[in-house]
């Protein structure tokens, strides 16, 4: 059998198991773990070596039952985990994501980093450890151990053979063998493919518990298993249960749940439920809904021709197929949502490091990661929420001595929170730190020449520092303070169709706020006519629409047009001139004069305002956003398309380009 193909499968199982342990041991070095949180960790190194083993990746192998060791020690109480040896494991797990790349790609692997993380536990394990030495002294020894083994059919099918484990075994020690129905045969006359039977065994306590494990971690996913130590002072035991649900010494692992505890038997339904699937089959998914959308609109503007009263059977099938088709819209859609967790989970171990490295006490806090957001969203937002979070603990909170002095705790607080406003997403990264500093900002861009106006608001001055190459740190570092990253944080968001701001407080902190559209492929827009053609301007930009008077509309040094809208001029922008079309009733305005039917859309992007000149408006409507690049080509000012019910094809207006390139003549 070609076990090659069974390659992705493990690379990406080990890393979610890589995710379980750095979280768990994030936890106990913060105090916040509970009494499970080791046998989680160790579970998830064990499982990664068992697959290891099986594909032949021996340098992971290897470097996880170095790992899984240490971790036993701490498990059985032999051991305390302290910072230090805490430290070594994440380094050994930094080394593992190394040795999952190379043998994932082929690239070599990295020795220098493979040789520090075995230096590291090997200095764990050798180093005494007083705590461990009493707990060890006081520790019962084990007269023998008892091992609850039922194998699954599962366990046939793929060949392998329980007698092979059995062997194993025995060879450590004289192994005991009975069934717990009492029905078993003779050890010699066991005939695999007929012995679906549940299995008591019995091995010297002498032996390790560590050559118990490596004997099931070829079919742990296999079977159902208890390993249960019966110290030697005390009575014989009863023969332990498959899965037993209440000694503290005996860990439980029903393994066709994917290694959930079975003392959590319910959380095993839903894993028993769940597939994987390739995130290229979910897009075709949502492609092929977006289509059928896009012909049961065509079908409902068709009808509209229809007599109602001759096909009203025809037409109330339709009404159906609107709604079915709507619900199964959404639920695809739901297939690629999830939750924030998924970006917020980096969070932990990058502060912990930071923090470290810049002689800072931080404490994280995170709320609402259960909050849903589209895959292909969350891919894009990592990278400028790990910018606002370094930027939050090098610029924003002060070191220890600083926050003492000024009456507050020494350890700073970093905050992530997620929430759903509407049909966007907001994440806020706040910091009680030292603020932005309002004076400081106004004289670097009054150096820089950047335009300020009279008296601006605290939101005016914040907003300087999104200009690139904007920077108000004193020292260059290899952290932050180059100029370079809050412009480009600004950029991405918008180009996920979102929005940033900041709010801040001299001494009190700083907090961020980012506005998101819960998923790419769905865009919720105002239809409108130019020119003779459909546009669509996305509903989240647009602030107000309203037909011009005579007088509102003004040129400015022979060319430019600006809209007054109450007290603010607005650049003027007619959409049929910008796209190269025939201009319709806006072709009045260029003179100045009275616009006619002319309309004005307000729309706003990166908090800047213009106004867009159409023909008309003709509604608002859900829209399947189709990528234009992919099947044509970039156009200037256009950020997509979608087919309407008609099947024509209306353009999305790219509302950020057109500020953008608004700015560009200003900039020159």
């Amino acid at each position: 059998m070609d076990i090659t193909r069974f390659h992705a499968a493990f690379f990406e199982e080990s890393r979610e198991n890589l995710d379980a342990m750095e979280a768990g041991l994030l936890a106990m070095e913060s105090g916040s773990a509970d009494g499970e949180t080791i046998n989680v960790v160790f579970r998830a190194a064990h499982s990664i070596k068992g697959g290891a083993a099986t594909f032949g990746f021996t340098a992971i192998s290897e470097l996880t039952h170095q790992l899984e060791t240490l971790l036993d020690e701490a498990r059985s109480g032999r051991r305390q985990l302290d910072a230090d040896a805490i430290g070594a494991l994440l380094v050994a797990g930094d080394a593992l994501r190394g040795l999952l790349g190379a043998a994932e790609h082929g690239d070599a692997i990295d020795e220098a980093n493979l040789k520090r993380a075995h230096d590291g536990l090997a200095k764990m394990m050798g180093r005494e450890v007083a705590s461990a030495a009493k707990t060890e002294a006081k520790a019962p020894e084990i007269a023998e151990w008892r091992i609850g083994f039922k194998p699954a059919p599962s366990m046939f099918l793929s060949g392998n053979d329980p007698l092979r484990i059995l062997r194993e075994l025995s060879s450590h020690g004289e192994l005991g063998v009975t069934a717990l129905d009492n029905t078993l045969p003779k050890f010699s006359e066991l005939d695999p493919y007929e012995a679906y039977l549940a299995w008591d065994l019995m091995l010297p306590g002498s032996v390790p518990r560590s050559a118990i494990d490596d004997a099931f971690a070829w079919v742990e996913d296999q079977c159902e298993l208890a390993i249960e130590g019966i110290p030697a002072t005390s009575a014989v035991a009863p023969p332990p249960s498959p899965l037993p649900e209440t000694p503290d010494n005996v860990v439980a692992i029903d393994t066709r749940n994917g290694g959930n505890d079975a003392r959590k038997a319910g959380a095993g339904d839903a894993a028993d439920s769940s597939i994987r699937v390739a995130v290229n089959k979910v897009d075709a998914l949502i492609n092929l809904v977006g289509e059928l959308v896009i012909t049961q609109a065509m079908l409902r503007q068709r009808s509209t021709q229809l007599d109602p009263v001759a096909n009203e059977l025809l037409l109330s099938g339709l009404e159906q197929l609107d709604r079915n088709t709507r619900d199964l819209q959404e639920a695809v859609m739901g297939v690629r949502m999830l939750p924030v967790e998924f970006a917020f989970s980096r969070f932990p171990r990058m502060v912990r490091d930071l923090a470290a490295r810049l002689d800072k006490k931080v404490r994280l806090r995170t709320s609402g990661e259960a909050t849903e957001l589209d895959k292909g969203v969350i891919e894009k937002i990592v990278d400028p929420l790990v910018h606002l979070v370094r930027n939050a603990i090098d610029h924003g909170l002060e070191l220890p001595a600083e926050r003492r002095a000024a009456g507050k705790d020494e350890t700073g607080t970093i905050s992530l929170n997620a929430q759903h406003q509407g049909g966007h997403i907001v994440i806020e990264i706040s910091d009680d730190g030292r603020g932005l500093d309002r004076e400081r900002i106004l004289r670097k861009a009054a150096e820089r020449n950047l335009p300020i106006g009279d008296n601006p608001t605290d939101a005016q001055v914040w907003d300087l520092v999104f200009h690139p190459g904007f920077s108000t740190a004193e020292q260059l570092t290899d952290l932050s303070g180059r100029g370079v990253g809050m412009d480009v944080v600004k950029k991405n968001i918008a180009a996920l169709g979102g929005q940033v701001e900041i709010r801040s407080k001299k001494g009190a902190g700083t907090t961020v706020s980012i506005r998101l559209p819960l998923t790419l492929a769905i865009l919720d827009g105002m239809t409108v006519a130019v020119g003779g053609e459909v546009f669509i301007l996305p509903l989240n930009s647009v602030i107000e629409s309203l037909q011009p008077a005579a007088g509102d509309v003004r040129t400015i040094a022979g060319e430019a047009r600006v809209l007054r809208v109450r007290e603010d001029y607005l650049p003027l922008i007619d959409l049929a001139s910008q796209y190269g079309l025939s201009a319709g009733a806006s072709a009045h305005a260029h003179a100045g004069a009275n616009p006619g039917n002319g309309i004005a859309v307000v729309v706003e992007a990166d908090g800047q305002r213009l106004s867009l000149e159409v023909d008309e408006l003709l509604g608002q409507q859900q829209v399947v956003v189709k990528n234009l690049e992919a099947n044509y080509r970039r156009v200037q000012g256009i950020s997509g398309a979608t087919i309407l019910g008609d099947g024509r094809v209306a353009l999305i207006v790219d509302v950020g380009g057109l500020v953008q390139a608004q700015r560009m003549p200003q900039a020159a």
